[in-house]
């Protein structure tokens, strides 16, 4: 099934990232904003099979608000705040999965299954 999705897991906590705001643009237009649930994804995909268009997309992954609400940093200017990633899609008949590994001072991400 082709479409888009992601998944932001705490390392730092050792859990799924709940409550993490998500946007999602392509070339520069806002497609979507999407909360993560109690399993660190959004309840729908992001794009969802047939929607998927080729072109340079990005997510911004609002880390700095989320750290802030589990106490994992209290600072006024953080390290890491929005964490943006830049990514293309060539294939549209292709699902891609996009997560996100977060703590405080660090970031990884991959394409995954």
């Amino acid at each position: 099934m082709a479409g888009l999705s992601t998944h932001v897991l705490d390392t730092s906590l050792g859990r799924p990232a709940s409550g993490l705001s998500i946007e999602l643009y392509r070339e520069g237009e806002l497609l979507t904003s999407r909360v993560t649930n109690n399993d660190g994804r959004t309840d729908e995909p992001l794009i969802t099979s047939g929607s998927l268009q080729p072109g340079k997309y990005e997510l911004q992954f609002h880390a700095g608000d989320y750290l802030r609400s589990t106490g994992a940093v209290t600072e006024d200017i953080l390290f890491l705040d929005i964490v943006v990633i830049r990514f293309g899609i060539a294939h549209t008949d292709q699902h891609y999965h996009v997560p996100l590994l977060l703590s405080p001072y660090g970031y990884s991400t991959y394409r995954g299954s």
